[in-house]
């Protein structure tokens, strides 16, 4: 079983910053591949809506970033802790939201699997 740990939502004003961590663990699994790592957030009666994510592959993976942050978000991957951060600035009443972290692992037991964090939110006042 792979366990999301999620971190750093909170009230802040608009044009403010807040930076989210999502880390990914497995304890008992052995040996664990993140294969993709992604925020997605949603809002009070609206669809769950991609904000950005990273994709293994290459060399270092790859990122992409959803239309609504576009510009004003930025993710970084540390590997070494499957961790991944999500930068967000010039924060809007808009963003506010559940913001939560997926990932596609990859584990013995269980083979490739998509697990999803509980959710930390975001609060922006105007």
């Amino acid at each position: 079983q792979v366990h999301l740990e999620e971190s750093g939502g909170g009230l802040v004003q608009s044009g403010g910053s807040l930076r989210l961590s999502c880390a990914a663990s497995a304890p008992s699994a052995g040996m664990l591949v993140i294969n993709i790592m992604e925020w997605y957030r949603q809002a009070p009666g609206k669809a769950r809506d991609f904000v950005a994510g990273w994709t293994s592959g290459g060399w270092g993976g790859s990122f992409k970033y959803g239309d609504s942050m576009k510009g004003r978000v930025t993710i970084s991957k540390e590997g070494a802790q499957n961790a991944m951060y999500l930068q967000m600035n010039s924060l809007k009443p808009e963003d506010t939201a559940v913001y939560f972290c997926h990932t596609n692992a990859y584990t013995p037991a269980s083979g490739s699997v998509d697990y999803w964090g509980q959710g930390t939110q975001v609060t922006v006042s105007s």
